[in-house]
């Protein structure tokens, strides 16, 4: 065996061929390329494809936005945020550490944190002990527990925004911009 060994070394025209392999691998090498390119760009998309269901996408502390937040997941928020937040089939979080000066919108509302707005949701609203809210809450169920701070009127809907057209449902998000821009303004 060590004898075929070295006689390998000796026969370099088996070398010579392997150049001519050595095309056929770069020709190859493209379509690899391009494997990985495929790859890459699955990549890319992977996060929205593995995502489970129940994940929640997060604001941190330290981030400050002003505007409108709409999506189709479940948020949790603990920066500041002024403007409108519609998640209209999501949960919405609002952190302990959160200053939300916004009107909600969303399947279910749990605030542990400041907000100064509207509030709406299809499901239920819950503010916690340490929460603090000042604005109307719309809702088919809610809950205040012990400690709360809540300042407004609170509706209860029966329907849900199950029942709502598309319009109504987009003059209700117009009215809760106009009353956050008034807000704004006043001061």
């Amino acid at each position: 065996m060590w004898g075929n060994k070295k006689a390998e070394p000796d026969s370099p025209p088996a070398a010579v061929p392997a150049p001519s392999k050595a095309p056929e691998t770069n020709s190859t090498k493209p379509i690899s390329a391009t494997v990985e390119d495929n790859v890459m760009s699955t990549d890319a998309v992977r996060p929205m494809a593995t995502t489970p269901a129940g994940s929640t996408a997060r604001l941190g502390a330290s981030l400050h936005i002003k505007g409108e937040i709409s999506g189709n997941e479940d948020l949790h928020v603990d920066g500041s945020v002024e403007g409108l937040i519609q998640l209209d089939d999501r949960k919405l979080t609002v952190g302990a550490s959160a200053k939300v000066t916004a009107d909600l919108v969303a399947r279910e509302v749990v605030v542990y944190g400041s907000v100064k707005g509207n509030l709406r949701a299809r499901d239920r609203i819950e503010i916690k002990k340490d929460g603090s809210v000042i604005g109307d809450l719309t809702t088919a169920r809610i809950m205040i527990e012990d400690g709360a701070y809540f300042k407004g009127s609170i509706e209860i809907d029966r329907k849900g925004a199950e029942n709502v057209s598309g319009h109504e449902k987009a003059a209700y998000v117009k009215a809760a911009t106009a009353t956050v821009q008034t807000a704004k303004t006043s001061s």
